[in-house]
């Protein structure tokens, strides 16, 4: 590495600059650590002197390739001694690199970090409710979209906010560009389970994240995510065959057991004896379990927030169990460019 090299590449892929951009990059340049650059990954050159006459920026058009494929571009290209990814959609607190300059400097072995991705505060009233699905501690992961105590090991991480030291980044040969979404999960695996590598969770890592506007891209993003995820159930089951992944599967297939039953009796065939009364538990049980994530949410949002959420976490199980149990059934996936 060069004397004047930057200490962090801050990489980032997009398709194309509009107002994320625009929003992001003082922030960005806002850091308080200052030994960085910012390698911005777009699809076709553009003028970046309209956005930023700062040196420490450049973009290197990648053409229409996926964002596994940029962010690995990017890192070939790069000169930092770490590797700080970030979405374009993203932006992060003053202190990100500083935190994580910390992390590497007290740990020598530690090969990553992550933190949370949180909802912007201004984000408009719908993006609030789709970001506060996976905020309760009852519907997923909190952790990546709160700061949660404590910090910890962990072996996946999105990249969203994920900070790699370079020489353990391609020690692992990068992301796996087959893989998108997903890719991040791979590369998890691969530096955990495969390299023996460390990656930290620390809830101070944190970045502001908007979320998806509305319902339908709400449920594209997530259906993806259960689509990959149950695909990696069978490939890769190190970090995908974990009981919580399959829950929304299994409400899946509840509900259809339901609908079948209550078809039967609608054509008088014969039925599982107190199947009806079962489905009513179980049906139950699930509209206890959303006033217990609403009464969550009440903690972190506005009440009129956590109320929009609720549909908002019902069709999500749903949709990401269907996806879900479809990647079960692909030995192979084929990675879009769409986000």
């Amino acid at each position: 590495m060069l004397a004047d090299a930057p200490l962090f590449s801050v990489i980032i892929p997009f398709k194309a600059p509009g107002p994320y951009l625009v929003e992001s990059l003082p922030h960005l340049l806002a850091l308080r650590e200052p030994r960085f650059e910012i390698v911005l990954l777009p699809d076709a050159p553009f003028d970046l002197a309209a956005y930023t006459d700062d040196p420490r920026v450049r973009a290197v058009p990648t053409g229409p390739v996926s964002p596994a494929v940029k962010r690995d571009r990017g890192a070939e290209g790069s000169l930092g001694e770490f590797l700080a990814f970030i979405d374009d959609d993203a932006y992060p607190d003053p202190a990100w690199l500083t935190v994580a300059l910390v992390a590497f400097e007290d740990n020598p072995g530690l090969c990553a970090v992550g933190g949370p991705a949180v909802t912007p505060p201004d984000d408009p009233f719908w993006a609030r409710a789709s970001g506060a699905v996976f905020v309760s501690r009852l519907t997923g992961f909190p952790e990546r979209y709160r700061p949660t105590p404590p910090s910890r090991d962990v072996d996946d991480w999105p990249t969203v906010n994920l900070i790699v030291r370079r020489d353990a980044f391609f020690a692992v040969g990068g992301f796996d560009t087959a893989c998108w979404p997903g890719e991040d999960t791979k590369f998890c695996l691969d530096l955990v389970h495969k390299k023996g590598g460390s990656i930290r969770y620390l809830p101070e890592l944190f970045v502001w994240h908007h979320r998806r506007p509305g319902l339908r891209k709400h449920l594209r993003q997530v259906g993806n995510y259960g689509l990959h995820r149950g695909h990696f159930v069978r490939v890769h089951p190190e970090t995908s065959r974990r009981p919580r992944y399959f829950l929304p599967a299994l409400w899946v297939l509840f509900l259809a057991a339901a609908v079948l039953h209550g078809l039967a009796v609608l054509a008088g065939l014969p039925v599982l004896p107190f199947g009806g009364a079962l489905i009513g538990l179980g049906l139950a049980a699930y509209a206890v379990f959303l006033l217990l994530v609403w009464a969550d949410l009440l903690r972190f949002e506005p009440a009129s927030v956590a109320l929009a959420a609720m549909p908002f976490v019902a069709l999500t199980h749903a949709w990401y169990g269907i996806r879900f149990l479809y990647g079960l059934t692909k030995t192979k996936l084929i990675s879009s460019l769409g986000r």
